[in-house]
């Protein structure tokens, strides 16, 4: 797949970030991970993001890595295109955009890099940098410590044409449209803020019409249902799933920090599709809070 070809996927449709396995003792599950996207690469998602955030892809190792692109590669080959996540320090991330690269994925999210603040040229040594390490589209994410200006960015697309993307999970309406019109088409655009759903709407209406949605791990069909309603300005089918789901669900998620990630594991246990434990620092779901979501889940995709 060519930057452009990645460009395109990114343009359209629904996008998910699968949770990644692991058994009870915290160590890579493979054949769970192979099942799980068996399980969700017929529901429509454009593509799927191995080892994302919502993978834990900030608690992975640098050995385990290959082995979770792979996977998601061989199990999805010829169903759904696979973009890798990759992120944190410059030379970490060039090891594993190249290992993406090697196994076979399509491209990569750059995600933060992490701790410490950097200026607008430390930012934009570090994407080139890792622009000019592969030959296969690449997506920046705006998001934490690590935010864009649209000189940045505008500079970066003219010196690395494999620079296709811009993912925003900051939610600044003002910088979002900012980079939206300096940008245009040169890149493809997502929203990727935490429960994209809630903000689909809104981001549509500034020209970025596709987001990724983390619930597509336990609610595939709800999950379709509600981006074919902001595709089709269906508002009403909208403010119904937000009411009953995706609201109350805010409230299960903002319980603790670090819980976008707990309780999406939560969510595919109880549909039946368990991935084990979140890695610490995360920590996973309380039992009561497991009901809560349980209940919702029935609302709207009865297991």
């Amino acid at each position: 797949m060519t930057p452009q070809d990645l460009k395109n996927v990114m343009s359209s449709g629904l996008l998910s970030f699968p949770i990644t396995d692991f058994h009870d003792n915290g160590d890579f599950n493979a054949k769970g991970y192979a099942e799980r996207l068996e399980w969700l690469a017929p529901f429509g998602a454009s593509a799927l993001f191995a080892a994302g955030g919502t993978g834990e892809y900030f608690s992975l190792t640098a050995s385990e890595y290959p082995q979770i692109i792979q996977t998601a590669v061989n199990t999805c080959r010829g169903k759904v295109p696979i973009i890798a996540g990759a992120g944190g320090p410059t030379r970490f991330a060039i090891e594993c955009a190249q290992a993406a690269e090697k196994a076979g994925a399509h491209g990569i999210l750059l995600m933060p890099h992490y701790m410490t603040e950097a200026s607008q040229e430390g930012l934009a040594a570090h994407v080139e940098a890792v622009c000019k390490s592969v030959d296969f589209g690449v997506i920046i994410y705006n998001r934490g410590i690590t935010r864009y200006t649209p000189e940045t960015v505008a500079r970066l697309c003219e010196r690395n044409p494999n620079l296709v993307g811009f993912k925003d999970g900051v939610g600044d309406i003002e910088g979002m449209a900012s980079m939206f019109l300096a940008m245009g088409d040169r890149l493809a655009y997502l929203g990727g803020l935490p429960t994209a759903e809630v903000y689909a709407a809104a981001y549509k209406a500034l020209g970025t019409p596709v987001y990724s949605s983390a619930v597509f791990n336990f609610i595939p069909k709800t999950a379709m249902r509600f981006y074919e309603a902001v595709k089709n300005d269906d508002q009403a089918t909208q403010h119904q799933l937000l009411k009953d789901f995706f609201m109350p669900y805010l409230k299960i998620r903002n319980r603790s920090a670090g819980y976008a990630v707990s309780i999406i594991k939560a969510g595919a246990k109880i549909v039946g599709h368990p991935a084990g434990p979140v890695r610490a620092p995360l920590a996973d779901l309380q039992a009561e809070e497991i009901e809560m979501l349980a209940e919702l889940i029935r609302k709207v995709e009865p297991v």
